[in-house]
């Protein structure tokens, strides 16, 4: 699938990444307008959430309230997923929170968050959804604070940010399939080209330097469908739809599951016992995988045809996950399982499991609205409008370290 959303920051500047098109004086007088919900405590009647509330299976419930940030009140928007500068006309798709069955999950609250943060660190490792999840948490947080650019690389697929009045480091890694990758073809048509996945190696662009995070998010799965060729101990095991003689074809299931277990193996293979850094205590550590995020093209893939035009989240009664989503999602519950009975010296294990919230949201993508309209390239069902369903993810987020009491206890 296409690469979207880059960011582009100036080192140890403010976070502005579109500055050009957004004046700050402009966003300064339009926050005025956002929610104020949005910076204080969650209405009363959503009630305290406990640790037996299962996040994962509910419903999207009317929010009149929504959205907590807006596209000029927020910098940190990517084009791509900047659906209202683009003319979204319909924007309902914007007014919906996640409820849980049998409890209610309390909007994110800015403030608090920051506090449990305070003096820790955050990374976001995977493709472009997940630094899609980083942007909405960046947009939620600016209520409260703008982070500044601290990057050890002008690449903008590498990003260190950080929120100075509560010493908070905010990153982010590219590492689409979370190992070592490289070209096995070269081919004009992008969407044949066949990667070289190295099953057991690790990708060191992320591994080298997770050690120093408190929080690592994890995510990948959208590139896994393009050909792939499996390596394990340096040899040829198997592909994934590569269509060539004397290649086992193993599935792309199997690539995943070695590739979450070699991931796991990367954050579990430090001794976390002892990690004073700056004079902060990082010995407990928390590392969340992000389920996968489907799709939702129609009449075709992203690259011939593909389309997502709902205006209105489903009903879960109306959808259910299959297929290929379905075999993504099963293969990261049972890797999680596994990977959570080995943590050891105060490394833990948690679940964002987004997956069935987001497949009720064929509404939340930027389909058209991630580009000028006489701009006739891809529609964008895979990424997710900012405002959008996406800031979801980090109600999720926040309650979960809520319940570690801000840290990562059991």
């Amino acid at each position: 699938m296409a690469e979207g959303g880059d960011l582009r920051l100036t080192s140890g500047t403010l976070i502005n990444w579109f500055a050009n098109s957004v004046d700050k004086e402009e966003v300064m007088k339009n926050e005025e307008q956002a929610s104020p919900s949005s910076t204080s405590s969650p209405p009363s009647s959503l009630l305290q959430l406990d640790k037996k509330c299962d996040l994962s299976k509910g419903e999207w419930v009317w929010n009149p309230d929504a959205p907590y940030y807006t596209n000029t009140t927020c910098l940190a928007i990517s084009d791509r997923q900047n659906c209202l500068k683009y003319g979204r006309p319909n924007t309902d798709f914007l007014k919906w929170r996640w409820k849980p069955n049998g409890c209610d999950l309390p909007i994110f609250d800015p403030a608090r968050f920051l506090e449990l943060v305070r003096g820790k660190s955050m990374a976001f490792v995977g493709d472009s959804v997940a630094r899609n999840h980083m942007q909405s948490l960046i947009c939620l947080l600016s209520k409260v604070e703008y982070p500044m650019d601290h990057s050890y690389t002008p690449d903008d697929k590498f990003k260190n940010l950080l929120y100075n009045g509560y010493n908070f480091t905010l990153a982010s890694f590219w590492s689409p399939y979370l190992v070592k990758t490289a070209e096995a073809n070269s081919t004009d048509d992008w969407s044949n080209r066949i990667l070289k996945l190295h099953l057991d190696e690790f990708d060191e662009k992320w591994t080298a330097q997770i050690d120093r995070f408190d929080y690592v998010i994890i995510s990948a799965g959208n590139w896994f469908f393009r050909p792939l060729i499996f390596y394990e101990g340096g040899r040829i095991v198997g592909c994934h739809a590569c269509a060539q003689k004397n290649i086992t074809d193993l599935t792309m299931y199997y690539g995943y599951r070695k590739v979450l277990q070699t991931s796991f193996r990367a954050i579990n293979g430090h001794d976390h016992s002892d990690r004073m850094i700056n004079g902060h205590d990082h010995s407990d550590r928390t590392v969340f995988l992000r389920t996968f995020s489907p799709g939702h093209y129609e009449n075709g893939e992203w690259n011939n045809g593909g389309k997502c035009g709902w205006t209105r989240p489903l009903k879960s009664h109306e959808t259910k996950l299959e297929w290929s989503n379905k075999d993504l999602y099963m293969a990261q519950l049972m890797e999680f399982k596994i990977a959570k009975k080995k943590w050891r010296n105060g490394l833990k294990f948690r679940l964002l499991d987004t997956t069935k919230a987001m497949l009720m949201r064929p509404d939340g993508h930027p389909d058209k609205y991630g580009r000028l309209p006489d701009d006739h390239g891809y529609h964008d069902c895979v990424h997710w409008c900012l405002p959008g369903p996406i800031d979801a993810w980090n109600d999720f987020l926040l309650h979960i370290m809520k319940m570690d009491g801000g840290r990562s206890s059991d």
